[in-house]
């Protein structure tokens, strides 16, 4: 494995020194590969909670989107440029430039909730941005990014910038010491820690996506029936395993009583997900828990293969724990200041939700603690590719995706040049001289 990330080095120091519009070409003609047959990419991603029509509309499309909009945008983005600004008086003459330069090899830890979409993206701005890739899959899901890597050599990229390790979890830890550039993961608190405890050691830079615990507020004025709908689709979606999904349902002033009706209706109407084992086995802990502190379960009941549940708590600190599946709680607050302080008190910031009247509930999202936040709607806008995707606090640090996601993907460089050399800035300042100085700097800046 060493040897392989090794073999990487020269063909990606030949593929950073190509121009930018050279690599595009490259991304262009997948784009378009992958847009001629998007079945046969889709079926590459199949799991029991997301048929061939969710995959396309939910991996397959937005990776898409994404190509196009790395072709359109990056060569402005990665172009060298001039910084804006008036010039400082010491620096008459010099000539001033940004670069951005790729990093090296990126080392891609992927996850299996989106296996193609999430990594993908990641894969194609690292590309794009000069860099190397090495992908190691979430344990049973190396196809999505089999399919990629072979589908990236047709399109032309060349032989040996991008790698799949193996999805087991021992790959994962060797990978680590591969001496990559960069890591971006993907994944649970708890492995983040790990990751990055490992990476503190080389002091290798990291993009870490963790956990969410997910506001939604739903304010006066949200039309109720609707909600529960959406709310519904959100905890249904992928099987509840979707970082952004609800998880907790913050209902200001009376509409909880019509909310939880709602959702009483529409829940048991909803055919039921299938949930990895360990995580079944917490959701029904957590919902034990919940229930003999008085807390009151709406829809379906923990289980490997269940409908998804809401848990109407009597109080913020009943609420269920970040969980990876179908469940999600109602909490009452008594007002819009509340609901922001019971939303901002999650150690997770990854996404966030508000419903309900326009103006009002745009200046509830301007106060939350998330990386990303919608205004009536949920989810799938998040998947916009002009728009950077993280979180801060126990979600995580850095961007994927985006301007902000593509830049991530290199490092600055700065230059300062003259035409000639000049002998005054070298020169020893005379002690004397600092009243002269500081006369001048009252005048320039006072």
């Amino acid at each position: 494995m060493n040897g392989q990330m090794e073999r990487m080095r020269a063909p990606q120091a030949a593929w950073a020194d190509r121009p930018v519009p050279e690599r595009l070409a490259v991304i262009a003609r997948l784009r378009r590969l992958c847009a001629r047959d998007p079945q046969a990419l889709a079926a590459t991603a199949m799991r029991p909670n997301m048929n061939e029509a969710d995959i396309l509309v939910a991996e397959v499309m937005p990776l898409l989107a994404a190509c196009r909009f790395l072709e359109r945008q990056a060569p402005r983005l990665l172009a060298p440029r001039r910084p804006d600004g008036q010039r400082p008086i010491w620096l008459a003459g010099a000539q001033l430039q940004v670069r951005r330069l790729p990093l090296g090899i990126v080392l891609i830890i992927a996850p299996r909730n989106y296996p193609l979409l999430l990594a993908g993206v990641q894969a194609i701005q690292a590309l794009t941005a000069g860099n190397g890739v090495v992908v190691k899959p979430a344990p049973g899901f190396a196809a999505p990014m089999q399919a990629l890597g072979d589908a990236l050599l047709r399109a032309g990229l060349p032989d040996g910038l991008f790698a799949v390790l193996a999805d087991t979890h021992e790959a994962g830890e060797q990978a680590l010491a591969l001496g990559a550039d960069k890591v971006v993961l993907t994944g649970g608190e708890a492995t983040g820690r790990r990751v990055l405890a490992r990476l503190a050691e080389t002091l290798t830079p990291a993009t870490l996506e963790l956990s969410g615990d997910d506001a939604v507020i739903v304010l006066p004025g949200a039309p109720i029936e609707t909600m529960a709908r959406v709310i519904a689709h959100g905890l249904r979606l992928n099987g509840g395993e979707t970082c952004i999904a609800p998880r907790r349902i913050i209902a200001v002033g009376e509409i909880v009583g019509p909310l939880a009706g709602a959702l009483a209706d529409i829940l048991p109407t909803l055919p039921p997900c299938h949930v990895p084992a360990p995580e079944a086995e917490r959701i029904a802990d957590a919902v034990t828990a919940a229930e003999a502190a008085g807390a009151a379960v709406i829809g379906g009941r923990p289980g490997e293969t269940m409908q998804p549940l809401v848990l109407r708590a009597a109080s913020p600190e009943q609420a269920l724990p970040p969980l990876f599946g179908p469940a999600a709680t109602l909490i009452t607050a008594p007002d819009a200041e509340t609901a922001i302080t019971i939303a901002n008190a999650s150690r997770f910031a990854l996404g966030a939700s508000v419903f309900g009247p326009p103006r009002e509930a745009m200046d509830m999202a301007r106060r939350l603690r998330a990386g990303s936040v919608t205004v009536n709607d949920l989810i799938v806008s998040t998947a916009d590719p002009r728009l950077p995707f993280g979180g801060t606090g126990a979600s995580g640090f850095g961007v994927t995706r985006g301007a902000e996601g593509l830049l991530d993907m290199t490092r600055p460089q700065a230059i300062v040049s003259r035409r000639r050399i000049l002998a005054a800035p070298f020169r020893v300042i005379p002690p004397g001289a600092a009243r002269w100085i500081a006369r001048g700097l009252r005048l320039l800046y006072g």
